[in-house]
């Protein structure tokens, strides 16, 4: 039902979605083996049971605590790896099994901008070969004299100087390299890019410059993104709609400014109150979680929160909840639809 409310609510009449990306029940378990013939003895459930849409042109936000699952839900969006269960559609059409050459035109629709551009960007490679490589591989340009060209445009594009073509990675600063990592991801015309924490290891006021090139790149080429953080003041300047993750699952998901004024999960309560406010005597009600992240190995019975929730009860311990709608457009997967004052968050 849950899928069906997420998922199909937004399909056509003739069963194609309205989404650019959704995903289905997704699941990504990694198996964890041991003994002598080293069988399988657990999973680590680092994604598990996970449904909903991205609209073109929209930038869905995925937010929650380190090791909540956001890096591999987007891999697995992006199929950089492989899924468990459930499925993924890109355009309408189901890619979750698809590999090779069949996969390649999806590959060119959807890229990624990874959150170290060091780590990311190849240390042999200029930055003419990196751009110029995945044009030649899609065959975008006629000729090696073309695809430069494009090349150029594009390091024009992100703020950068044609000059700095010839130059490696290790020759610039972490923007600049961020800068050229973004000009490779638009360099193939694609529909979509899955941002992963792309300006948490880059200085405040590259920060800045980062994200609102990525806003202009949005409203010229009409892209669509998701884009995974920690950071709750750039999740709320840049995204329409957050999802919250924990545990590998979303409990909250609603448009940006309605979960940061009335956030209708505990969790999301204390991940806002735990945001520096700069007005002291606005940071009345705040909420404090206690305890320790439980293990994605063996996970609480029930609900997955309750043994950090204040608001527990016997029903949360016997009972998991599923993703229910408590207003238009806002979803929690909580037992019970709490009133959070959040003075803080009103302006």
């Amino acid at each position: 039902m849950v899928t069906k409310l997420l998922v199909g609510s937004l399909r056509n009449d003739d069963g194609l979605g309205r989404y650019l990306v959704e995903v289905s029940e997704l699941r990504k378990w990694f198996p964890l083996k041991s003994g002598l013939f080293n069988k399988t003895t657990a999973y680590l459930k680092a994604v598990d049971g996970v449904s909903f849409g991205v609209v073109p042109g929209e930038t869905m936000g995925l937010v929650g605590e380190s090791g909540c699952g956001k890096t591999t839900l987007g891999l697995a969006i992006t199929r950089l790896t492989d899924v468990t269960s459930g499925n993924v559609f890109f355009g309408g059409a189901n890619i979750t099994k698809l590999k090779g050459g069949a996969m390649k035109p999806f590959r060119r629709k959807m890229q990624v901008v990874f959150q170290d551009p060091y780590a990311s960007l190849d240390p042999r490679q200029t930055v003419k070969s990196a751009i110029t490589e995945s044009i030649r591989i899609h065959r975008l340009a006629r000729s090696g004299e073309q695809a430069i060209s494009i090349a150029e445009e594009l390091i024009n594009t992100v703020g950068l100087n044609p000059d700095h073509l010839s130059r490696f990675p290790h020759e610039f600063s972490g923007g600049q390299r961020q800068r050229i990592a973004i000009a490779r991801a638009i360099s193939v015309n694609p529909e979509f890019l899955l941002l992963d924490e792309p300006t948490s290891s880059l200085d405040v006021s590259v920060q800045a410059q980062i994200l609102n090139l990525l806003k202009e790149l949005q409203r010229k080429l009409g892209l669509t993104y998701i884009f995974a953080s920690h950071n709750l003041s750039v999740i709320r300047y840049m995204c329409h709609r957050t999802a919250v993750m924990y545990l590998g699952r979303i409990v909250e998901i609603a448009d940006t400014e309605e979960i940061f004024r009335n956030p209708k999960h505990p969790y999301t309560l204390a991940l806002l109150s735990s945001a520096p406010i700069p007005d002291p005597e606005m940071r009345k009600n705040v909420s404090i979680l206690e305890g320790d992240v439980p293990s994605p190995i063996n996970m609480p019975s029930g609900c997955r929160f309750r043994t950090r929730c204040s608001y527990a009860t016997e029903r949360c311990a016997q009972q998991a909840p599923q993703l229910q709608e408590v207003k238009p457009g806002h979803w929690i997967e909580c037992h019970y639809n709490i009133d959070f004052t959040r003075s803080a968050y009103s302006g």
